[in-house]
């Protein structure tokens, strides 16, 4: 009896374990609803990025106007109130975004910096020409970048990615000049250089953007580009030594 007891035992562990895995095969590949699970395309965490990288696709496509919350849902193939969960509202989503575009930015200028030339001029040179390259090759995000009212200059990724963008022009121009210029505390002499400089390279950005540099340009000698005519410009301002 207690032979036959251990036989039943064993047969019922046996198929306890021939069934398990089956079990679970078939709960990995059940159908999803869609719509029902946010994270269900991704991993854990992987979503904020997932719906950061939706919102730059949806804001270079359909421009700001076109960045909704339910839009950047729509990208990113998840419900519509995933945006909301991770970043709160729309303002919370597009600083995050473009605290992205600053360090992307930052990246893109800092390289040119590095390899420009060996002169602080130069290195100053080489990247006002990647400041308008960057705009070029992400005009949505540049325009977001710079467009104040939208964002929330408060939160720390952002107020970070944006410090250290006025830090490297900042450095950019004590270089040029061959002087030390500290952040917190410029002379009116640093300030109108930065200003002036700023001034220059975004101005020329803009116009470069919105089409208005085209009849300047069919006016130059043939072969003449907008990087020619920027190199132009910037070899007459940037970089003027400090005094009278």
């Amino acid at each position: 009896m207690a032979r036959k007891l251990d036989t039943t035992r064993a047969r019922v562990r046996r198929a306890a374990t021939s069934v398990a895995p089956t079990r679970a095969v078939r709960k990995r590949s059940a159908p999803r609803t869609p719509g029902a699970n946010e994270d269900a395309p991704y991993h854990h965490g992987a979503l904020r990025d997932a719906l950061l990288e939706a919102a730059e696709r949806v804001l270079e496509r359909d421009g700001l106007g076109g960045l909704t919350l339910r839009a950047v849902a729509r990208e990113a193939g998840v419900s519509h109130a995933a945006p909301t969960h991770h970043f709160g509202d729309l303002t919370g989503l597009v600083s995050e975004l473009a605290a992205i575009g600053f360090r992307q930015f930052n990246a893109e200028m800092a390289a040119a910096g590095a390899t420009g030339g060996p002169s602080g001029l130069e290195k100053a040179m080489a990247r006002a020409k990647a400041y308008v390259a960057y705009a070029q090759a992400h005009p949505g995000m540049y325009g977001l970048m710079f467009r104040t009212e939208r964002l929330d200059m408060t939160r720390p990724s952002l107020h970070e990615a944006a410090s250290a963008s006025f830090a490297g022009l900042a450095g950019a121009i004590g270089a040029s000049r061959h002087e030390q210029i500290s952040e917190q505390a410029l002379s009116l002499e640093q300030a109108a250089a930065i200003a002036r400089a700023w001034s220059l390279v975004h101005g020329f950005t803009m116009l470069l953007l919105d089409g208005r540099l085209t009849d300047i340009l069919r006016r130059l000698p043939k072969g003449t580009d907008a990087e020619t005519l920027l190199d132009a410009m910037l070899k007459s301002t940037v970089g003027r030594p400090p005094g009278p």
